[in-house]
């Protein structure tokens, strides 16, 4: 972990998020990506998105596996495309329409299993 900013999201557990909740501006979440490594926000502001490569297919699928039982642990999921060796992660809070804290932490916990 390279920030005392990083450890503090490792530190948090995803919190349930109902519809009503506001969505972070782009600017909030300006602030957090600093936080997490490699992720790049989406133009509109409401994704946060990083591509990983394995060395095959299996790897790939490995790495999926491990996420889903990360997002299960947190209660908070992502969106995951797979292209034979590559892996897309797509986080968003789908109830509320944008980004939430929730995803920048279970972005953190990720990369920090690696």
């Amino acid at each position: 972990m390279s920030n005392e900013k990083e450890k503090n999201l490792l530190n948090k557990k995803c919190v349930p998020c109902e519809g009503g909740a506001l969505p972070l501006d782009k600017e909030e979440a300006e602030k957090y990506m600093h936080m997490v490594s490699g992720w790049e926000l989406s133009e509109d502001g409401k994704e946060i998105i990083k591509k990983y490569k394995f060395q095959d297919f299996i790897g790939a699928i490995n790495f999926v596996n491990h996420v889903a039982e990360i997002a299960e642990a947190e209660g908070h999921h992502p969106d995951i495309k797979i292209k034979y060796n590559k892996v897309k992660l797509i986080l968003s809070t789908h109830a509320i329409g944008g980004l939430s804290e929730n995803d920048f932490i279970l972005a953190a916990k990720v990369d920090a299993s690696k």
